[in-house]
């Protein structure tokens, strides 16, 4: 044997030995759910999640009665803090940002450390009648399964593996967060992961649905554009520019974008204010636009391309009265990370068997979203938002609808999902790695 030819089967041995590793080590860590299955403490649980139903769809309801406007969570988190504790978790308390937290410790020693969480804030502005109606067969109500069906199902899940004793390998932290919707800029997760840096996983628990699964961050960036000029009287200063007009011409301009369908890409301009009577030239006008991608690249580009029209059209007003005195200020005031979790992931793998699992045999489908997922996505944290059980529609809106269909799927789901990553102490290993082990 030559000598090129000695050194090309040391390089083929190397090469099969260091696949035999990868394959090692990712069977270890594949989701083991068989025998999670198996074991009679988790068929137990899974009949008495089904048996627990009707308890926890009136929990949901309790849950949707408790205003949670954006940035005044507190009454909903003192609720949602009281469960926990009588569901067994002492510990249960409020951070300085406002999430409600429960550690649940396994017998690994802390590691790995799963977040499930769920959030506790709504679209809808303080005032909102959150009272829960029937409707066409239906409940009705703001937020009914936006998030309170997540909440319901958290606690759900925290009853049954309390009540059966179910130890787990890793930890898990229990989380009701704050700041999910609207302006609240993700500030839950965003104070959860700075205060803890020893997550290995994290899952929100947000929808209906189980057999649609998020594993992509939908990317966002928000901003209020403020036009400013000298304002005056209708008739007697015609001819100074408008701060109104100047938006006018900027909304103009961005309606005409076009970004792309792949990946997805948007934007809208979803609120306008401006001017202080119908006989004056507008001294001031606002407006709020919103930006999101699949793609942070994309996402970037759109927002580059639409600042530069918003400063367009100032000019354009300007160029139009022979004036310099129109100027605009963009304030960034919503920015949310785009990412992606990868379909061989085992957190994805760990969804994949416990939706089939519960419906017997359909598989989920796999899509992006922007939900509190986005920050672990971001920070490369395996994560995943899956649904909270049964069926509705108009989401962020006042007619906001819900009916508990198979809405026991949700928790099951949860539970099978939530076993194979942290292990089933003495009976399975944890699927989800632990990240930076040498903390």
């Amino acid at each position: 044997m030559t000598l090129s030819r000695s050194i090309l089967a040391i390089a083929f041995v190397a090469v099969a030995q260091h696949a035999l590793v990868q394959q090692a080590a990712a069977q270890a860590s594949a989701p083991d759910l068989e025998a999670i299955l198996a074991h009679p403490k988790i068929a137990k649980s899974l009949d008495d999640i089904k048996a627990d139903d009707e308890r926890a769809f009136t929990e949901q309801k309790r849950i949707t009665e408790i205003p949670a406007p954006p940035f005044k969570e507190k009454v909903r988190a003192e609720y949602f803090q009281k469960r926990m504790q009588e569901l067994g978790f002492k510990n249960a308390s409020i951070d300085a940002e406002g999430n409600v937290i429960a550690l649940r410790k396994g017998s690994g020693g802390g590691r790995p450390k799963l977040v499930v969480s769920a959030h506790l804030d709504t679209v809808f502005p303080e005032g909102t009648d959150v009272t829960v109606k029937e409707k066409d067969g239906a409940i009705v109500a703001p937020g009914i399964g936006d998030d309170s069906r997540g909440l319901a199902t958290l606690l759900s899940l925290i009853k049954v593996m309390n009540e059966n004793g179910i130890a787990t390998v890793g930890d898990i932290l229990f989380v009701g967060t704050v700041g999910e919707e609207e302006l609240g800029n993700l500030r839950g997760v965003k104070a959860l992961f700075r205060d803890h840096t020893d997550i290995d996983g994290f899952i929100s628990i947000d929808g209906l649905g189980i057999t649609r699964v998020v594993n992509q961050a939908t990317g966002s960036h928000r901003y209020q554009f403020t036009f400013k000029g000298p304002g005056g009287h209708s008739f007697q200063e015609f001819g100074l520019p408008s701060a109104t007009h100047a938006m006018g011409r900027a909304i103009a301009k961005i309606s005409e974008l076009q970004p792309p369908s792949d990946p997805k890409t948007t934007f809208t301009v979803g609120t306008v204010t401006g001017g202080t009577s119908v006989n004056a030239i507008a001294a001031e006008a606002k407006m709020a636009v919103d930006m999101r991608s699949n793609a942070t690249e994309e996402l970037l580009k759109l927002e580059a391309r639409l600042l530069e029209l918003v400063k367009e059209a100032v000019a354009d007003e300007n160029a139009r009265w022979k004036s310099d005195k129109i100027a605009v200020e963009a304030k960034l005031i919503g920015d949310r990370p785009a990412g992606i979790v990868a379909m061989d992931s085992p957190i994805v793998q760990a969804t994949q068997r416990a939706v089939s699992a519960v419906t017997k045999g359909p598989q989920p489908t796999f899509a992006g979203s922007s939900t509190d997922s986005n920050i672990a996505m971001s920070l490369g944290i395996p994560a995943v938002t899956i649904g909270g059980g049964g069926e509705g529609g108009n989401w962020h809106s006042r007619n906001e609808w819900y009916k508990p269909t198979n809405a026991w799927y949700g928790p099951q789901n949860a539970l099978l999902t939530v076993l194979m990553l942290t292990g089933l102490d003495g009976v399975t290993k944890p699927a989800l790695a632990v990240r930076n082990a040498a903390k």
